[in-house]
């Protein structure tokens, strides 16, 4: 069976780091390769320059503009690109926030993922306490950050934690101090 594994969550809660972290492990212990896509590293460069283009503010990444026009084609390739990857025999980690689509249970769609029944699908939602994660943005001092950080009241609006219900459809992982523990249990779980 091939693996679909989101690390999905909000700015600064640490899905990159915690996926990274736990990629050689997982490998090791699905005893299968596995393909990461991460949506900054595979689309930042691109919507940087197209939305500079647009705005004259390559840093643009949350404005009303960038997630109206831009935001669902990254997730759109990104999922096609995890699907391509899945046909050819080779499991996915994809790390993004994908929060409309947590909320909404897509990431469980096998026909919007355009995947077979022979896709284990878990979805990792890491999260950390508000302040946490505008300390981690603020310490980063990503250019990429700053509308968010600008505008911080309109974009917490934007912030939710999923409630009983959906939670039982994730994992759930806080990322404030993970312990090694931790970090072993999560794995144990991707696999399960």
């Amino acid at each position: 069976m091939k693996h679909l594994i989101f690390f999905c969550g909000h700015a600064g809660t640490g899905k990159t780091t915690l996926a990274r972290r736990l990629f050689a492990p997982l490998m090791q212990v699905a005893g299968e390769p596995f393909c990461l896509l991460d949506k900054d590293t595979l689309y930042g460069a691109y919507s940087a320059a197209a939305i500079g283009a647009l705005t004259g503010d390559p840093h643009d990444r949350d404005s009303p503009l960038f997630i109206e026009h831009f935001r669902d084609p990254e997730y759109r390739c990104l999922v096609d690109t995890a699907a391509e990857n899945l046909a050819l025999g080779v499991s996915v980690v994809i790390v993004a926030p994908l929060t409309r689509e947590v909320r909404t249970s897509r990431l469980f769609d096998r026909a919007w993922l355009g995947i077979d029944d022979d896709v284990a699908i878990r979805v990792v939602w890491v999260h950390v306490q508000e302040n946490v994660a505008r300390e981690r943005i603020v310490a980063r001092g990503d250019p990429n950050d700053a509308y968010k950080l600008a505008h911080w009241e309109e974009y917490r609006q934007r912030l939710f934690v999923p409630d009983a219900a959906l939670a039982q459809t994730l994992v759930m992982f806080d990322n404030t101090a993970p312990s090694g523990q931790a970090c072993d249990e999560l794995l144990a779980r991707l696999v399960a």
